[in-house]
């Protein structure tokens, strides 16, 4: 084939992003195939802007028609894996929109189906063609610097009032969403950590539940992470905070790296603090430390149509994915980690998460759910938007 011709699967927020930026030629080796929407209205929608797409009300006849070679999921969160298990079974390749899914057991389910198929399976996890986050994980890659001993992202910059909550029945309910804070806003990232630093291995976390909102999930939250090798992090995030924060910490033993929207600083020991340490004399001796400017370009990236050039790359010349869908699974095990650690109060081992625990304890919150929202009196929307 010379260019791939992508389905996309709801034609909500991120769908309508993803329709335009094919259409416009941001994708080289990309076409949009056919669009699938059960929304009438987004289907009537659809018609008037690219008349020359054909359009589905659903997800099954698009993968039958023989019009499609890949799809993107940008759908409800519960949705994802089922629409991805789907497409592979039709022979599809398949491109999800963050997060993978809402809880482990069915994300597996999904990379199961994908290993299966033999089909290239990517997630849209834009924010790893982020030059920023691309340099730091250069410097942990390469060694420069040393062991980690701490890591600290607070990410409250995520401000979103109730009318927000509001604006969609989808939104907000363990029903619907799955979640707050943690399945919506923060899986960029809770990849990017893991991504970063690898998986912890033990999460011990608080959260707040409607702290700030009239909503049942969670707005407020602050997870401690262990590791094996010694290093601990901190996550802290909320979606009530005005104005919010963006800094990531990591000290080290070549010193310090922090990194915020518009700062990249390395504060660089001459010297490791542990080889500092096993020489110095001095009761008071501190390591001699340099301020270090990290030379990185401050953008987005490429974001969603990075992640789409490398994904049809990955397709038509065999081209390593950037952000393989099969890795969606490890930011949603953190995610769910804490989701557990807050219900339970206990600290949750990440290497042996307890998938089935999780899902029956998520099938409690839905049931005995109490949010109702009127949806005469609200817009309704299908997108992953965040």
């Amino acid at each position: 084939m010379s260019k791939l011709r992508l389905g996309v699967i709801g034609f909500g927020n991120m769908g309508t992003e993803h329709v335009k930026n094919i259409t416009e030629g941001k994708v080289k080796d990309m076409v949009v195939g056919a669009i699938c929407d059960i929304s009438s209205t987004r289907r009537e929608a659809v018609k008037k802007q690219y008349p020359d797409i054909p359009v589905f009300d659903n997800a099954t006849d698009m993968f039958k028609s023989g019009l499609i070679d890949a799809v993107v999921i940008a759908t409800y969160h519960y949705f994802h894996p089922t629409l991805a298990i789907e497409a592979f079974e039709h022979g599809l390749h398949v491109i999800t929109e963050k997060p993978a899914g809402v809880y482990t057991k069915q994300v597996k389910e999904m990379n199961e189906a994908a290993a299966k198929s033999g089909k290239v399976f990517g997630i849209m996890y834009n924010q790893r063609t982020n030059p920023v986050y691309q340099k730091v994980r250069e410097m942990i890659q390469s060694g420069q610097l040393g062991h980690i001993k701490r890591i600290t992202w607070i990410i409250t910059d995520w401000y979103r009032p109730q009318a927000y909550h509001d604006s969609s029945t989808w939104r907000s309910t363990w029903k619907t969403e799955g979640g707050g804070a943690l399945i919506n806003q923060n899986p960029h990232q809770l990849d990017l950590w893991q991504w970063l630093f690898g998986m912890p291995d033990r999460i011990y976390a608080k959260a707040g539940f409607g702290k700030y909102y009239d909503i049942e999930v969670e707005d407020d939250v602050m997870a401690l992470f262990e590791y094996d090798n010694g290093t601990t992090g901190q996550y802290i995030t909320s979606t009530g905070e005005a104005p919010g924060t963006n800094r990531l910490e990591i000290a080290c033993d070549m010193g310090k790296l922090v990194v915020g929207k518009d700062r990249f600083d390395f504060y660089r020991n001459v010297i490791s603090e542990r080889e500092h340490n096993r020489i110095n004399t001095k009761p008071f001796g501190t390591p001699e430390c340099w301020e270090c400017k990290v030379p990185v370009e401050f953008s987005w990236g490429t974001q969603h149509v990075g992640i789409f050039n490398n994904f049809a790359s990955a397709i038509l010349r065999g081209t390593e994915l950037l952000a393989p869908g099969e890795e969606g699974i490890n930011g949603l095990t953190i995610s769910n980690a804490i989701h557990l650690s807050a219900w339970t109060g206990e600290t949750v081992d990440v290497k042996n998460f307890p998938d089935e625990r999780f899902y029956e304890l998520l099938q409690d919150k839905i049931r005995t759910s109490t949010v109702v929202k009127k949806e005469a009196e609200i817009v309704v929307d299908n997108s992953d938007t965040y």
